[in-house]
């Protein structure tokens, strides 16, 4: 049998799964490990039905028919432990969902009349995160469609880092990118520049048209204060003089007859001291009048009556109203317009050496691109090789013994963010045909082997730490049974690992064995599940091997069967 690697502990366990009214199962709640678990029963008892309770969790699209009869809707709720896994601790707060002690918790509920609802860390989700957070955690193999390894992306992913080039493949990105960014800005100074000489002659003329005005921030509005003044300068003169006079400067002023008032209070005060607060406000009074009438006076002064400098600030006026309905609506736009019209003439004067150097710089980085695209080929090549030798070594152990494992590299017409070729995982599993897409080779139990077999070859580069096989053991017995059985238990060191199995020589291996019968319950059937240990376990793998459970031979056989694996 190939020799495998071995990796660490997973790095993500499914730790509980609570399924209820969904299909036959009324209400199922299982607790694992790490490690192998198997379920097993006799056929019909509800064993993929568990599987596919879990595959809904992982965002399968949901039918209402699965709801229980005579429920109005089934919930289905996981709960994983996933504190190793920083990547996904960053998705989820990138979707805006907290992790308490690292825990991630799934659930949907399926109604049976109205919408499918799903749940992450108990916030509202879509189907489409449930499913990315479920892809990067459980790969699941057999009638269901949730397997991750049929993916080109996951494909590419996987070649890479079985040929240890992620950093590579890494560099191609980034070198991608930044040649895309080049070539956009390229475009952007072109299109912009085209755009300007366009319109050349009327960015020069609005250019000088503003400039030639040398305008101020805030000068309409202080010429529109001076008209104002000008226009009214007679009628300010008279008052100003009216005031002046009336308040300070004139016969019988109000300060004059202030100063009488301060000798009728000091007279008060020397009679009754307690008024001499009165004295102050006075005193406070006159100071006041004699400023204002001193302002007054100084105000008069000013007032001009100007006819030949009303008519320049009109005219002015004139010319700032103008622009303004031309390139406003406010003064400081007509100012920022001239701005930018200078701005995008220096630039149009300056694209061609901008977009020469742009050009420059863009041929190197992809210059850089194609060597560093034609290193990521050559290790791919060189993993892809390595990998095909690696799995036509596996597949032979499996029962596929004319099977042939192939990763095809086309080349693309150019060069993409994920290099210069299209991967794709082919396989053909029967002698003279031509390997295919591994979606279209296999039966469910081929296509579980098929996939043990990769993942016994990826087993130190998979980073999906739970395994899921439904249908393995199709088709398979004997010597074959035992090395599936092997293979499995050697993935289940670096994976959480569950296979539904009718194999006792799987079974044995299982480091948690569970029992899924049906029963019924007030006349209704429901699939209950239950943790063999003990002699129960010895029961139901003597059933498995097809003898009578009871029998002291079958059990003994059972029981060498577990002496030999370990478990």
């Amino acid at each position: 049998m190939a020799v495998l690697e071995t990796r660490s502990a997973p790095t993500a366990l499914l730790r509980e799964l609570h399924i209820r009214n969904f299909a036959v199962i009324e209400e199922v709640r299982l607790d694992f490990d790490s490690g192998l678990t198997v379920l097993s029963g006799e056929t019909g008892a509800g064993k993929s039905i568990i599987v596919g309770a879990l595959s809904l969790l992982l965002g399968e699209r949901a039918s209402s028919d699965l709801v229980r009869q005579g429920e109005s809707r089934a919930l289905i709720e996981g709960c994983f432990d996933i504190s190793a896994r920083p990547d996904l601790l960053k998705r989820l707060e990138e979707a805006g969902l907290e992790s308490e002690d690292g825990w991630l918790i799934l659930r949907r509920e399926l109604q049976k009349e109205g919408r499918n609802r799903a749940w992450v860390n108990g916030s509202p989700a879509t189907a489409g995160l449930i499913r990315d957070l479920g892809s990067a955690l459980v790969d699941l193999h057999g009638q269901h469609e949730h397997q991750a390894l049929l993916r080109g992306s996951a494909q590419r992913r996987i070649l890479d880092a079985y040929g240890e080039a992620g950093h590579i493949a890494d560099r191609v990105a980034e070198t991608h990118a930044r040649l895309a960014e080049l070539h956009t800005r390229i475009a952007e100074v072109m299109d912009r520049a085209a755009r300007a000489r366009e319109r050349e002659d009327y960015l020069q003329y609005k250019a000088a048209e503003i400039e030639n005005a040398r305008l101020q921030p805030g000068e309409d509005e202080q010429l529109k204060s001076e008209a104002r003044r000008l226009e009214h300068s007679e009628e300010l003169m008279g008052l100003a003089t009216r005031l002046y006079e009336a308040t300070y400067g004139g016969e019988d002023a109000v300060v004059d007859r202030l100063g009488e008032v301060q000798r009728w209070l000091n007279e008060l005060t020397r009679i009754d001291p307690d008024t001499e607060v009165l004295t102050e406000l006075q005193l406070t009074a006159q100071h006041a009048l004699e400023e204002l009438g001193r302002r007054l006076g100084q105000y008069r002064e000013t007032v001009e009556h100007d006819p030949a400098r009303l008519e320049d600030i009109r005219v002015r006026l004139d010319l700032l109203y103008r622009l303004k309905q031309k390139y406003g609506p406010a003064l400081e736009d007509v100012i920022g317009s001239g701005h930018a019209a200078r701005e995008e003439l220096r630039d149009m004067e300056s694209s061609d050496l901008e977009v020469a150097r742009l050009k420059k710089e863009a041929a190197s980085v992809g210059e850089r691109l194609v060597e560093e695209a034609g290193q990521l080929t050559a290790a791919r090549n060189a993993a892809a090789r390595k990998l095909e030798k690696a799995m036509d070594r596996l597949l032979p152990d499996l029962g596929m013994a004319g099977g042939q494992f192939r990763v095809a590299l086309e080349t693309r017409d150019d060069i993409s963010a994920r290099g210069a070729e299209r991967i794709e995982f082919r396989a053909s599993l029967n002698p003279g045909f031509e390997p295919g897409p591994l979606a279209r080779v296999a039966s469910g139990g081929e296509m579980s082997r098929l996939m043990l077999a990769l993942k016994s070859a990826l087993v130190v580069v998979d980073e999906v730490p739970c395994l899921v096989f439904d249908e393995i053991d199709a088709g398979v017995g004997g010597a074959v049974a035992q090395r599936v059985a092997a293979h499995l238990a050697r993935v289940s060191e670096g994976h959480q690992v569950f296979v539904v199995t009718h194999l006792a020589q799987i079974a044995a291996h299982a480091g948690a064995h569970l029992s899924v019968y049906k029963r019924e319950v007030d006349g209704r059937t429901s699939t209950s599940v239950h943790s063999l240990a003990g002699p129960e376990r010895v029961e139901e793998l003597a059933r498995m091997l097809g003898g009578d459970p009871q029998s002291h031979a079958s059990r003994r056989h059972a029981e060498e069967l577990l002496a030999a694996t370990g478990p």
